[in-house]
């Protein structure tokens, strides 16, 4: 059989129906047709195959037999041709051509599994990222923890500031009429969050405690109420209240409030958030390590990604998107919009995406082939552990977990970790 090989990792090849096989297959498309017809003297389903053809016509059953014969053959065509498809098949049938009692042929055009030129994979050169904790990173940490048991409290003296919470009454109005929605008693608003009407925030800055204002503002061209959108509106606010955020010093009292194991004062949570930051560092330096010999590894291979392939694995990105969303409760315009991110956007990422993630996995597992890595026995033990562990709380037990995960799968994913241990190992760390 000739495969000839096509850019795009696509290949063509043309595949022969035998009468034999043509005919077996008008005798399938026969019995599941003749299921559904009903012809006078017969009960349903039971009228004899002549009677059928001498009423309807042998033709009749060509396309289902037509799709029947594509089905079988193309399926042994790629299995002992050994050909690894990877997308659907473009098939080319004159259906004309199509008569009881002859050959014909189809044409097939499908994508395959790339053939990858790997390129240099060890002693790959790595910068690694530096471990040490500087005093500021641990002051900036403390001053986070401190920022966490702030509290707000009364702001007896001075005016209303950026950061500074307002409590206060407002009413807004358009052509002197109060509007829908505008009227609030004791609101809360903290000033400089951006959460209402562009301008509004900023007028209220310098107010002091029980003093009145008239703010002016314009409702922006898109806002969600559209009798309102564009128009200049009045707001008459009095300032109840200001309440500023008070961080608390660092002492041991403090501390303790961190509710931290064996962790009392000043000096130990100091150690203890070295020692946190650096473990944190550690593991960062490996991820680096670990992406930058993978990326390295892939852009030295040459081989054409099939945009079939592509075009899948952003589906499957897609939809894995659209779960998580939907257990958040967002609809995906709004998830769009808290992302900044249009469609086109959105769906040019995860083209991406998919070809990143799909370029790396396929060198890594070439990669794995060519090296001859494979899995321990306790390895493949040792993963099956790890899943069932985390279904322990649903009492999953490590039988059901083998009853629905193959083997086979528990292997490539060993063996793909391990290819990338290997790699790591035989990388060239430079500080």
């Amino acid at each position: 059989m000739i495969i000839d090989k096509l850019s795009g990792s696509r290949v063509h090849f043309e595949v022969n129906v035998s009468k034999e096989t043509f005919e077996h297959a008008l005798d399938h498309a026969f019995e599941k047709v003749i299921q559904e017809v009903e012809i006078k003297g017969f009960r349903k389903g039971k009228a004899p195959r002549h009677i059928y053809e001498a009423k309807y016509g042998v033709k009749s059953l060509y396309e289902e037999a037509i799709q029947h014969a594509l089905e079988d053959t193309y399926y042994h065509t790629v299995t002992e041709n050994e050909i690894d498809v990877v997308s659907q098949p473009k098939i080319d049938l004159d259906v004309a051509s199509v008569e009881r009692g002859k050959d014909f042929v189809y044409q097939v055009t499908v994508a395959v599994r790339p053939e990858i030129q790997l390129g240099t994979y060890f002693d790959l050169e790595v910068k690694s990222l530096p471990i040490e904790v500087s005093d500021a990173e641990i002051e900036a940490k403390l001053t986070a923890e401190r920022e966490k048991h702030a509290e707000m409290v009364i702001k007896e003296t001075g005016v209303l500031e950026n950061g500074d919470s307002a409590v206060f009454d407002f009413s807004g109005s358009v052509n002197g009429e109060l509007f829908p929605g505008g009227t609030a008693e004791n609101h809360e608003l903290e000033i400089g969050s951006n959460r209402f009407i562009p301008g509004f925030e900023a007028q209220m800055v310098g107010m002091q405690a029980e003093s009145e204002k008239d703010i002016i503002v314009t409702f922006p061209e898109d806002y969600h109420e559209k009798s309102l959108a564009g128009k200049e509106a009045v707001f008459a606010v009095k300032l109840h209240e200001i309440k500023t955020r008070v961080v608390p010093e660092l002492n041991d009292d403090l501390v303790k409030e961190f509710h931290i194991d064996q962790v009392e004062t000043v000096a130990q949570i100091k150690v203890h958030y070295l020692k946190e930051l650096e473990a944190m560092k550690i593991q960062e330096n490996e991820n680096h390590i670990r992406s930058s010999v993978i990326a390295q590894a892939t852009e030295n291979a040459i081989f054409d990604l099939p945009e079939e392939m592509i075009q899948d694995e952003a589906k499957r990105l897609d939809e894995n998107n659209v779960r998580q969303i939907k257990q958040y409760n967002l609809d995906f315009e709004v998830y769009l919009q808290y992302m900044g991110k249009t469609k086109e956007q959105y769906q040019s990422e995860l083209t991406e995406q998919a070809t990143k993630t799909l370029r790396q996995q396929l060198v890594i597992e070439a990669i794995g082939k060519k090296e001859n890595v494979e899995p321990l026995q306790a390895e493949i033990d040792e993963k099956y552990d790890s899943i069932a562990l985390q279904y322990k709380s649903q009492n999953v037990t490590i039988e059901q977990v083998k009853n629905a995960i193959p083997e086979s799968a528990i292997k490539e994913e060993v063996i793909f970790k391990k290819t990338i241990d290997l790699l790591v190992e035989k990388a060239k760390v430079v500080n």
